[in-house]
């Protein structure tokens, strides 16, 4: 591994064992994939995918104490990961003592995390890229991110550059304030595997198109041609949400931790059919592959006629648009169906600070969501599925992640608005 001045030092240990440890351990991960140097991260803050305090994760929070007291510490201020659970979201009595002892480690890790320069309380986010919240990085910009979704939306929306880091690895290069070389920081890396040629009648829904990719790429880069016939060129608030599940999807249901999108994404904008290797292959994607991949997902639940008991959406947690686009779209279902209520218990999630919006400008639509038995929270729905006693509950979404993670059914959006509205499917 080449080291520059800085590095070296760092090596002879000049600025501490600890930050010792922090550089051989990077170099020891970057010579395993072949890096031949390390390089500097330019964006303007990190990430952490630790955002729960989980009572099995006690080592890791250990080793972070262990940093902070040998003063290694984030270059950079920095977002996290959504917590386990909020205290204003209503769980059976149960449930919420099996939480507590879950998340014992919770006030633990938010400490560290202060202690390390966290941005602020509500940097508990898997969407921290959203304008409301502000860790958006910039084209070209080498990150050291690990949350799988983050990592998708850095490369492929915005055109940054991160590998899919472990969660330790991604703490130990925002300390060190470089990354190793290779696979999705290089040009080379970055070339498409394959062409995936979209054939659907109408716009498949993002999370069904993201699984479809995932399925067929597992970890390749695909070059996604078709969807511009629907999205068109420009990337507006609309077109952003939709790459964040499809690619929150692919990221979950295989391991793409970067796609392009045929005259949408910046790369692919700038360079075109270049970024497609010369040998890659092509794979149509039609209403019939779509029918296929949504009718192969497994059903868990022992009893398959039994009545959902929760429901959960925003999963990557949803955008302002989102949060309003769904309002709307439980409204128009309850007139429809002639309800004044949803169905089931139902959670939609957020960055802290986009429900901060949401409740602050459009008061009217957060009052009524409360009135028709919604939550709006900044939990990570993931997390909430590690308590045990969640498996008895019937859970249902529209998110393919945690579906893929969990024992949640899967609907697709316009039948979860039907079920939840009081519809029929």
């Amino acid at each position: 591994m080449i080291l520059n001045e800085e590095l070296l030092s760092i090596q002879r240990g000049e600025q501490g064992v600890a930050m010792q440890k922090v550089l051989n351990t990077l170099i020891m991960y970057g010579e395993a994939f072949g890096a031949e140097r390390m390089v500097k991260i330019t964006g303007k803050m990190g990430h952490a995918v630790i955002g729960t305090g989980s009572l099995t994760w006690k080592p890791v929070f250990d080793l972070m104490e262990k940093l902070i007291d040998g003063g290694a510490i984030p270059k950079q201020s920095f977002t996290t990961d959504p917590r386990g659970i909020e205290d204003h979201v209503p769980v059976p009595l149960a449930q919420k003592a099996v939480f507590k002892l879950i998340f014992s480690n919770q006030r633990r890790m938010e400490k560290e995390w202060e202690r390390m320069g966290i941005k602020d309380k509500n940097a508990y986010t898997c969407t921290a890229y959203m304008d409301e919240v502000g860790n958006i990085p910039q084209k070209g910009d080498i990150l050291g991110w690990a949350e799988s979704s983050a990592v998708s939306y850095a490369n492929s929306v915005i055109g940054a550059r991160c590998n899919r880091n472990s969660g330790i690895l991604e703490l130990m290069s925002n300390i060190l304030g470089y990354v190793p070389e290779f696979g999705l920081l290089t040009d080379e890396g970055r070339k498409a595997d394959w062409i995936i040629v979209v054939r659907c009648n109408e716009l498949p829904e993002p999370q069904l198109l993201g699984s479809a990719i995932g399925f067929k790429c597992i970890e390749d880069v695909p070059y996604i041609k078709g969807l511009d016939k629907w999205l068109g060129a420009e990337l507006t608030q609309n077109v952003k949400d939709y790459l964040k599940d499809m690619g929150a999807a692919s990221a979950s249901n295989g391991s793409v931790g970067l796609y392009h999108v045929e005259n949408i994404t910046p790369e692919a904008v700038e360079l075109g059919e270049k970024l497609i290797k010369e040998n890659a292959k092509v794979f149509v994607i039609d209403d019939a592959e779509i029918e296929r991949v949504k009718a192969s997902y497994p059903i868990v639940w022992d009893d398959l006629n039994a009545k959902p008991d929760i429901a959960f959406a925003g999963c990557p947690h949803f955008s302002l648009e989102q949060l309003l686009d769904w309002t709307d779209r439980l409204e128009d279902g309850l007139k429809r169906n002639k309800n004044e209520k949803v169905t089931v218990d139902t959670i939609f999630c957020a960055a802290p600070d986009v429900r901060a919006r949401f409740e602050k400008e459009y008061p009217d639509k957060a009052a009524r969501l409360k009135e028709i038995g919604v939550t709006v929270s900044g939990l990570c729905p993931l997390s909430y599925t590690s308590n045990p006693l969640t498996d008895k509950s019937k859970i249902i979404t529209a998110s393919n992640k945690l579906r893929y993670y969990s024992k949640a059914r899967f609907y697709s959006e316009k039948e979860l608005v039907e079920i939840l509205t009081g519809g029929e499917i």
